[in-house]
């Protein structure tokens, strides 16, 4: 896909990844992108530095999804890109609330469920449509320190998966964001931080060239650090030696030890 002349909603819009996407969304001649985000400011002065338009919405909340697309295609026009980017970090262990699993849930999962149920019935109609979903390395490689996390995530390229089996004969096409680290509000001193950062702490504007690429070549893949790809294949190939070697990291990182 060319991003060129398309209208295009990007979720957690106000800050990191989602800004930067906007921006670069822009720069590239789209047609007209919308700015999502729980934070109104922020979503706003994106859309003011792009000449777009900007919507509030809690992407945990079906009916605000609901009301993004409707509300997009009423006054812009048919979605032809929709970026499921807005994501959260919590649950960090099995002493984590139930809440913050929940919450996890629904950020990073259910709203690419809400946009994708919403959607895809008017873009089949219109003869197709394109999704892009943030997810994670943690979503293909697990996360040292971040439990709640690094299942979500998993489960959010596993709908990814399923979207585009399901439906790519019928013009829907899916692309997977999955990064290591990105230099965003989500980025701190923590052992997840520390783990992801091995191979570098991405810029989110250095990120946006790797995702108008993977778009370009419409792959469901799309990975700002190409050494995920190796790591996979070493997963997959010998599931209980890169446990052990997962195991050891995690130790190093936490001061974890045998009891």
């Amino acid at each position: 896909m060319e991003v060129r002349d398309k209208v295009i909603v990007v979720t957690g819009a106000a800050s990191g990844i989602g800004r930067a996407l906007a921006r670069r969304f822009d720069a590239e001649g789209a047609r007209s992108v919308v700015s999502v985000d729980l934070d109104t400011e922020g979503a706003e002065a994106t859309a003011a530095e792009i000449g777009g338009i900007a919507l509030a919405a809690d992407v945990s909340v079906e009916a605000d999804i609901a009301n993004v697309i409707e509300t997009t295609e009423a006054q812009v026009g048919a979605i032809d890109l929709f970026c499921s980017n807005a994501g959260i970090g919590m649950g960090m262990d099995l002493d984590a609330p139930n809440e913050e699993w929940q919450k996890s849930w629904d950020v990073n999962v259910m709203s690419h469920v809400y946009a994708a149920r919403h959607l895809v019935p008017r873009m089949i109609e219109r003869g197709g449509g394109y999704f892009l979903n943030t997810a994670s390395a943690a979503g293909l490689l697990n996360q040292i320190g971040g439990a709640a996390y690094g299942v979500s995530k998993h489960a959010a390229v596993g709908f990814g998966e399923w979207l585009a089996l399901t439906h790519q004969h019928q013009g829907i096409r899916v692309s997977m964001l999955c990064p290591q680290a990105v230099r965003t509000g989500m980025t701190g001193d923590s052992a997840a931080t520390a783990a992801a950062a091995g191979d570098g702490l991405m810029e989110p504007e250095r990120l946006a060239d790797f995702v108008i690429e993977g778009l370009a070549d419409e792959r469901f893949l799309i990975l700002p650090h190409p050494e995920v790809l190796e790591y996979m294949r070493r997963k997959t190939a010998d599931y209980d030696r890169w446990i052990g070697g997962m195991n050891r990291l995690h130790q190093r990182l936490t001061g974890a030890s045998h009891v």
